[in-house]
């Protein structure tokens, strides 16, 4: 009798054991991900975290909010976030001031994701020369909101000095500036923009990306150090956005809105598959995580042209495409 039980309790610890071990193997690995804004036109970054894609990938994602491009580039630098999430011109910024390098390793939005809101009776008719004379609250200056509407209207034409463009208040204030009347147009992205609508403020009249084309507008960059110490991480980090990448590309909007509702659970089902669709429309997302020179060249370009850079330089120092499949 002794003996049996002898025997049942070394196969238990053998077993407890190799269930410990297992856990041990598997044990997931924290990254902290300094995220630019909340919106919608990130859909596909929330389907990977809600779908567990980087879970699959032993990964923990721990997202830190952190309204501006260029406090998400001093979180990275600081430390204070492993990776940052932004507009890719927060890198280069950092660059041209002090050479160090926060290295693009995957792209996301390839448009940009605001959209014009002003008075509704423009709703069906909206011509962007009806910004001419007026007020528009457009964000702050340097970011890529504000170098996007200014190429926008490079692009019909209108010289900027035919209206007043606002750049003193916050991206985060711009809705409550809107809604105070400070301005008769206001730049917004989802779900600010059918906030507006809804509560009578305003009608979403026109897709800003509609009009400037394709570029690299929001991005995932480390500190290079960062990078060469955890190539791993970074491959697997890759892999789980392409996931999340591919579904909302073969996934109809209501679909991808049931997969990311927990992340704005103060928006139904139905608003957030309308905020869904508007992105997909407009062909906001790329199809992978592989950054393109070419888009990335346009961006100095855009930054050239709103006299937020000086020169251009040589965009492959600033992003890595070793982790892209």
């Amino acid at each position: 009798m002794k003996k049996i039980i002898l025997i049942f309790a070394t196969l238990l610890l053998i077993i407890i054991l190799s269930f410990l071990l297992k856990k041990t193997n598997n044990r997931s690995t924290k990254v902290v991900v300094s995220e630019v804004t909340h919106s919608v036109f990130y859909a596909p970054w929330y389907v990977a975290i809600e779908n567990n894609y980087f879970k699959e990938q032993d990964i923990d994602i721990e997202v830190l909010l952190t309204p501006g491009a260029d406090k998400v580039a001093t979180s990275v630098l600081s430390g204070d976030a492993n990776i940052g999430f932004s507009g890719p011109e927060a890198t280069v910024y950092i660059y041209n001031n002090s050479k160090q390098k926060l290295l693009t390793f995957a792209s996301l939005t390839k448009k940009d994701g605001q959209f014009i809101v002003g008075p509704c009776n423009l709703k069906n008719n909206f011509k962007m020369n009806d910004l001419k004379g007026k007020t528009i609250l457009a964000g702050r200056k340097g970011g890529m909101p504000l170098l996007m509407f200014k190429y926008a209207l490079k692009e019909s034409n209108i010289n900027e000095n035919e209206l007043n463009i606002n750049t003193s208040i916050e991206f985060s204030a711009l809705t409550g500036a809107f809604i105070s009347k400070q301005g008769e147009f206001v730049n917004l992205f989802e779900p600010n923009a059918l906030n507006v609508e809804k509560e009578n403020y305003g009608c979403v009249l026109s897709s800003l990306g509609n009009i400037t084309g394709t570029v690299p507008y929001t991005a995932f960059y480390a500190k290079d150090s960062y990078i060469n110490s955890n190539k791993d991480i970074i491959k697997k980090f890759n892999k789980a956005l392409n996931k999340g990448l591919k579904f909302v590309k073969e996934n109809s909007s209501e679909t991808i809105a049931k997969s990311i509702i927990n992340q704005f659970p103060d928006t139904s089902l139905k608003d957030l598959t309308l905020l869904v669709d508007r992105y997909k429309k407009i062909d906001s997302w790329y199809s992978n995580t592989t950054i393109v020179k070419e888009d990335y060249d346009r961006l100095i370009d855009i930054m050239f042209h709103g006299n937020t850079i000086d020169k251009k330089i040589d965009t492959s120092i600033l992003f890595t495409n070793e982790f892209n499949e």
